[in-house]
């Protein structure tokens, strides 16, 4: 459900009023009266809200009947919190869902995580163990790591953003821009490009052609403006290259990303961008459309999307907010769950962004 506080309750709400077909089979962890408060929000005249259906286990979704909002409830409720307030409840709420959701995931109990924004500030607000991390990603890799009996240090995940037009994966997520920087090391850049290798390769069925941005204005040139790409980036890139991976670069970060942009009538060069940091990667994503970005966590053993948006505390609770990246992650986790074996099959075309989606036609 993410946030209570936030957006996350009525652009589900509004997903299941206006996608009924694609929402067949998902259901929501999360609070039935903040659900409920959700559904009458985005009423409209004439359409009465949808009706929240209680459920207490994931399969019973399917005996739920049509036109409902299947929630599984966390906690015993209570009375919602207020809307675009940073709040320790709605934190803690959200904590609680999301691991409820990747115990269910990881245990096989469903077949993919779709997760609607959590705030930061009240994830932390809401103390231990949830201050401890950023977001939901860091929180996924704790909860995958301790179901595998691993430290986190061997279970490395990556954020990739995705539309019909752009992919990008990310060295590091959420630090510091210096921190970031000191991230840029061999090892974490050689990290990245396998994980985002072996994610795609499944799906276009052929090795992806991987395009590894510089951190440097001009990629370094030749060292003027930093060693970086000369000493880290690149020796890592001749190292995939060398187990097998179809990767070049590094490329100006100014100008990479236009070409592996997928448009009508022009083939990309590439099929994915490797960024060196959070701004770098998710500006040229985000540009090009908030409301089809899809973020998808890569290294997981289980199949995770959200929205490329926040919790919009500024409009939670009016009804206003646009459901379209949700639609689009529910959407794309289904479609990486049949390429995980768990739906039916349906292989998308070599030619089709992550996700399946036929490409963008004008």
């Amino acid at each position: 459900m993410g946030d209570a506080a936030g957006i996350g309750p009525e652009i589900i709400a509004k997903a299941y009023r206006e996608q009924p077909e694609l929402m067949q089979g998902c259901f929501v962890v999360g609070d039935v009266a903040t659900l409920r408060r959700a559904a009458q929000i985005v009423a409209s005249a004439g359409r009465p809200a949808l009706p929240v259906a209680v459920i207490a286990e994931a399969n019973h979704v399917h005996g739920v009947p049509p036109h409902c909002i299947p929630v599984v409830q966390i906690g015993t409720g209570a009375e919602p919190v207020a809307w675009g307030k940073v709040s320790a409840v709605a934190g803690a709420l959200a904590g609680r869902c999301v691991e409820w959701a990747a115990d269910a995931a990881l245990n096989g109990h469903v077949c993919a995580l779709v997760t609607a924004p959590l705030h930061k500030e009240a994830l932390a607000a809401a103390g231990e163990p949830y201050n401890q991390f950023p977001g939901h990603t860091e929180l996924l890799q704790a909860r995958a790591a301790h179901f595998l009996g691993k430290p986190v240090s061997e279970v490395p995940v990556r954020m990739m953003l995705a539309n019909d037009e752009l992919r990008t994966v990310l060295v590091s997520i959420h630090v510091s821009l210096r921190k970031a920087i000191e991230a840029v090391t061999f090892d974490n850049v050689l990290q990245t490009i396998r994980i985002a290798h072996h994610a795609l390769l499944p799906v276009l069925a052929r090795a992806p052609r991987i395009a590894v941005a510089g951190l440097n204005p001009h990629a370094g040139e030749r060292g003027l403006f930093g060693l970086e790409e000369r000493e880290v980036i690149q020796p890592a890139i001749e190292a995939a290259c060398a187990q097998g991976m179809q990767v070049s670069g590094p490329w100006a970060p100014d100008t990479v990303f236009m070409r592996a942009r997928n448009r009508p009538g022009v083939v990309p060069e590439f099929d994915v961008v490797i960024a060196m940091y959070h701004d770098q990667g998710l500006i040229p994503v985000k540009y090009l459309g908030v409301e089809k970005g899809v973020n998808v966590t890569l290294g997981l053993p289980l199949v995770r999307t959200s929205p490329d948006h926040g919790t919009a505390f500024d409009i939670a609770g009016t009804g206003r907010a646009d459901p379209s990246s949700l639609v689009e992650a529910v959407r794309m986790a289904k479609a990486l769950a049949r390429e995980a074996g768990h739906l039916p099959e349906r292989r998308p075309k070599a030619s089709e962004p992550l996700g399946g989606q036929p490409r963008k036609e004008h």
